[in-house]
């Protein structure tokens, strides 16, 4: 009996192999007919035939049937004739300024190189780079799409951060308290001209130059205006040495730029330990929203005021953001391609953002010269540091004590300028909360 049923089933796997491969075989006799013969042609038609596979054929002659890349297929749709031709070669020029800027200007080349060079590759006509199986568009989903990328940046930014300067003059958190007004102040301009209050949302948080925090928020509220807001994001935070310098000095005299502020007192070791904990702890407690970004930026500074675990902070602080920092890049220079960018939705988002980012930098420094109003003369802050309260660090940090050294070399602001700077950080992070726990 038992070898009746094995002879059976034998019998019936190799009839079932037999089927499938008779029908692998009918599959590539089908393929083969349907395949197009090769025919020959003479060397001008071989030419042409080599003119029309080129990006120059495709900028000249756009046809009807190009489709955008997108890194979701849901998303695609047919490239306009202007998308195609002028809008590729204005996007060209705008990365080839960004070169400039990234190059001969030094304006943060580690994050604007990287992005420009996205944009380029993203406008590169037929290579679909950004669709959903070129390198651009992999690069997109594997991390900003489900805001994995922007959760490593913070870690390493905390694994990067010194609490010091803002232990040692507390007050100071207030300057990147005041800076957040840039995220609630275009919060009501974007509804003001038209968003929603949930698409407002996720576009005011440009106003804390955070592009981290930004992918983040975005992602939760505004999933299709993700690009938008990461491209105008991480514009701004590169571009912080062109935007910043006018608003501090339009909003200062010579004088107050000179203030020279009191030595920092020495912070022990166990303050700074115990601090990210505690704001984490803080963070649970009240706007558990919040957490993800400040859990990952607690778990940096964490480890690395820890003291005991040197090749892991090591990795944190070097390779593992300088790798998620490159990819992170790419990704949102994707977004730099002339379909998504150059449409009115996005130029409005660049538009609220560079204002959000002024109106940061303006609050900052205002709110210095407030507090100098209620301070004793021998406990003046120089209000050039409160344009530090905006989250891009450390540049801005370091543009503070370049424009102050523009008038007093000795005077080094760069230590004073952090604390209101590792506080914006966490102001945007418990922003973007606030504004999270609004549509729960």
């Amino acid at each position: 009996m038992n070898k009746k049923i094995i002879i059976s089933l034998l019998i019936m796997f190799f009839s079932a192999f037999a089927f499938n491969l008779n029908a692998s075989a009918v599959q590539a006799t089908e393929a083969q007919t349907e395949k197009k013969e090769y025919e020959s042609k003479t060397l001008s038609e071989l030419i042409d035939s080599f003119y029309a596979t080129t990006g120059i054929n495709a900028i000249v002659n756009p046809s009807d049937d190009v489709m955008t890349s997108e890194p979701n297929a849901k998303d695609i749709r047919h490239m306009t004739t202007f998308e195609q031709t002028w809008g590729r070669i204005i996007m060209f020029i705008l990365v080839g300024i960004l070169f400039y800027l990234a190059i001969a200007k030094n304006f943060e080349p580690l994050l604007l190189l990287p992005i420009a060079f996205g944009g380029l590759l993203a406008n590169i006509p037929l290579a679909n780079m950004g669709g959903e199986h070129g390198m651009l568009g992999i690069i997109y989903n594997m991390g900003i799409a489900n805001e994995f990328f922007p959760l490593l940046i913070f870690m390493g930014v905390g694994a990067m951060t010194d609490f010091t300067p803002l232990l040692a003059n507390p007050k100071t958190a207030l300057l990147g308290g005041a800076a957040q007004f840039g995220i609630f102040g275009s919060l009501v301009g974007a509804v003001a001209i038209g968003f929603s209050l949930q698409d407002a949302s996720a576009i005011s948080i440009i106003g804390g130059a955070d592009g981290p925090t930004s992918i983040f928020i975005a992602n939760r509220l505004a999933p299709e205006m993700l690009g938008a807001i990461a491209v105008a994001a991480y514009s701004y935070m590169a571009l912080v040495p062109v935007i910043q310098p006018p608003i501090m000095k339009a909003l200062t005299t010579e004088a107050e730029r000179r203030i020279r502020m009191p030595k920092l007192r020495k912070v022990h070791k166990l303050e700074k330990l115990f601090l990210p904990i505690l704001i984490l702890m803080m963070a649970i407690l009240v706007l558990p929203e919040s957490t993800p970004l400040i859990g990952a930026f607690a778990f940096g500074n964490f480890l690395q005021q820890s003291g005991v675990v040197d090749r892991l902070t090591d990795t944190m602080q070097n390779s593992l953001i300088n790798v998620v920092t490159i990819f992170l890049g790419l990704g949102v220079g994707s977004k730099l391609a002339a379909d998504k960018f150059l449409v009115l939705d996005t130029m409005g988002i660049m538009v609220i953002g560079l204002l959000a980012f002024s109106a940061g930098t303006a609050a900052g420094v205002i709110m210095a010269k407030i507090m100098n109003k209620l301070s004793p003369a021998d406990q003046q802050i120089n209000p050039l540091i409160g344009a530090a309260g905006v989250s891009a660090v450390p540049m801005s940090a370091r543009v503070v004590s370049k424009v102050g050294q523009e008038y007093d070399k000795s005077n080094i602001l760069l230590m004073h300028a952090m604390g209101p700077n590792v506080a914006g950080v966490i102001g945007s992070a418990v922003a973007a909360g606030v504004l999270l726990s609004i549509f729960k």
